[in-house]
């Protein structure tokens, strides 16, 4: 019996099935990445270290952990596995680090900025079913940097929300909102995941968006961004967020976009 086979067995009696599958697999592919990289007991020990200042730097504005399953991928890679689309409703992408439940809530056409920087912005459009029926009352949050890229989270001494709201869609599935024009920018470099890009080389640049979490009873819940069509890193997102039917034009300071819920399965 080898190591792995011997911690996996150790697993038998979880009283949770489920515990004892994600922990075998866990376990099978964590001893398999040490045998094939041949791990050196300092890089473990400096890779407990990171994981360790990844939860240091965590507090109730910031996840550093969230940021760092965005930079490695994984955080799309759950996402594509349970919010399959086969083309019928909007795609998801990242929640990311800077989502703040309980935002101020606003009504049709309002201005969601509250003085944050940037290029006045106009954003409408609808939610509806699969089969293009309006969805009343539905639940959005809205929130993104402002033109410097920084979140109002980031501000330590703001006050006040800024460039983030929680809207409701009218009988007719609508909703819209004034705001500030997307810009491009880049993730928080100042703790653990900074140093691992910058280790890799790698940009810390996303393209300018705007985040959506949108949900509605009966329909499985959205998280997604609109990307601002003709940035020069869509094709670089730090994240891997990007998707291109999530891409749209803010011509003319204006954007439109319909979402599109897909429906929850009858409950038995």
């Amino acid at each position: 019996m080898t190591l792995a086979d011997e911690v996996v067995s150790s697993f038998d009696g979880a009283a949770s099935p489920r515990l004892a599958e994600l922990m075998t697999g866990l376990v099978r592919h964590l001893h398999a990445f040490v045998a094939e990289v041949g791990l050196t007991e300092q890089e473990w020990t400096t890779a407990i270290d990171f994981l360790t200042r990844t939860g240091q730097k965590c507090d109730e504005k910031r996840q550093e952990f969230i940021l760092l399953s965005d930079v490695l991928g994984a955080s799309m890679a759950v996402i594509n596995a349970n919010h399959p689309t086969n083309g019928a409703a909007t795609e998801s992408t990242v929640l990311g680090p800077f989502f703040v439940p309980d935002a101020p809530e606003f009504g049709p056409d309002a201005d969601i900025s509250a003085g944050a920087p940037g290029t006045p912005c106009h954003v409408r459009g609808t939610v509806r079913t699969p089969t293009g029926a309006p969805i009343p009352n539905a639940d959005i949050d809205v929130w993104q940097s402002d033109e410097t890229g920084h979140y109002d989270v980031q501000y330590a001494d703001l006050d006040h929300p800024r460039a983030r709201a929680r809207l409701h869609t009218d009988a007719a599935g609508r909703f819209s909102f004034h705001t500030i024009h997307p810009e491009a920018y880049p993730i928080p470099t100042d703790g653990p995941v900074g140093e691992l890009l910058n280790a890799a080389s790698r940009s810390p640049m996303r393209p300018a968006h705007i985040h959506f979490k949108i949900t509605a009873p009966g329909y499985h819940p959205l998280t997604t961004h609109l990307f601002a069509a003709g940035d020069p890193h869509l094709s670089s997102d730090a994240v891997f967020g990007v998707k291109p039917s999530l891409i749209v034009n803010f011509s003319s300071h204006q954007a439109t976009y319909d979402f599109t819920l897909a429906e929850l399965p009858p409950t038995p």
